[in-house]
């Protein structure tokens, strides 16, 4: 793109700050990462467009990056301090972690598409974001091994967050999601105590399904 740096700030402008994006340091780290370079490189003319972008995905359902004001928001609502470790779950080309690594201490991104996982990875060390990492694994499993964490982002929609996942954050640990489909679906923060889990609304979102998180059918007589 020809100016790239000029449609970011159109973008945080009109996008993100005219839509309830208040915190400083998503703002900041929006503004500095290059949406274009974690674009397929036919769409790269619509990476600052308020919309979804479709991704090359071997996933039969598709995948697709949050369009901005989602991720934006979604990211706020997870409160991301300088000394978190944050786990991205379906980081797709790694877009949402490359902005987290701007904000936290350190992000581990999860990925089931090989393939995504991999671009992901050339992607970020091209901007030379040296404390993500990128892991390829089932997004439903989360990534236990290497929690617990300060905060969960699941970059997607999802019919409901395993309790397995929930399990992975520290105490006092909050992870956030987009649950449901279409327009009735919302962004919530789930925030742990001990053992218990707090669960508050966000913001009306839609997002793309990702894979691994739907419901399982229920028996029909």
């Amino acid at each position: 793109m020809a100016d790239s740096a000029g449609a970011r700030a159109t973008m945080v402008d009109s996008q993100l700050r005219t839509n309830d994006v208040t915190d400083r340091a998503v703002l900041a780290a929006m503004a500095a990462t290059p949406r274009e370079a974690f674009v397929p490189a036919a769409r790269r003319a619509l990476a600052y467009l308020d919309r979804d972008i479709e991704l090359n995905s071997s996933d039969a359902g598709g995948r697709a990056l949050l369009k901005p004001m989602v991720m934006a928001k979604l990211i706020q609502l997870a409160e991301i301090k300088p000394d978190h470790v944050v786990l991205d779950i379906g980081c797709g080309t790694g877009y949402s972690t490359a902005i987290l690594s701007r904000m936290a201490g350190s992000v581990v991104a999860l990925e089931s598409d090989a393939d995504l996982a991999a671009e992901a990875s050339e992607r970020l060390l091209a901007i030379e974001a040296s404390n993500a990492a990128v892991v390829t694994g089932p997004l439903e499993a989360g990534l236990a091994k290497e929690g617990p964490f300060d905060a969960i982002v699941i970059e997607g929609a999802v019919d409901e967050v395993p309790p397995a996942i929930l399990q992975q954050l520290k105490d006092g640990g909050r992870l956030v999601a987009i649950v449901g489909r279409g327009n009735a679906a919302r962004a919530l923060c789930f925030t742990r105590s001990g053992d218990s889990f707090g669960e508050r609304m966000g913001f009306n979102a839609a997002a793309p399904v990702l894979p691994g998180f739907a419901r399982a059918p229920g028996f029909v007589f």
